[in-house]
């Protein structure tokens, strides 16, 4: 699993959000187009990229995308 597939994987649930915009250190919440239903898809697209289940509250218990994208990684 790789962080750049990740990060792109993530930018494509974003519709408003410039993909250059999207990094490691990217705190997600901090985003103008973050809310439930981008949680939401978020979820899903960690149960379908990758069979990962994820929560909301390992989502709520992160900060930046590299953190969800290590719990993905040592769920996977």
């Amino acid at each position: 699993m790789e962080i750049t597939a990740f990060l792109k994987n993530f930018a494509d649930i974003l519709d408003d959000t410039d993909a250059d915009l999207i990094t490691q250190e990217t705190v997600f919440r901090d985003l103008d187009e973050w809310n439930s239903l981008t949680a939401l898809s978020l979820i899903a697209m960690a149960d379908e990229e990758y069979d990962v289940k994820l929560t909301g509250d390992e989502i709520k218990s992160s900060n930046s995308l590299n953190d969800i994208f290590e719990i993905i990684k040592n769920k996977a």
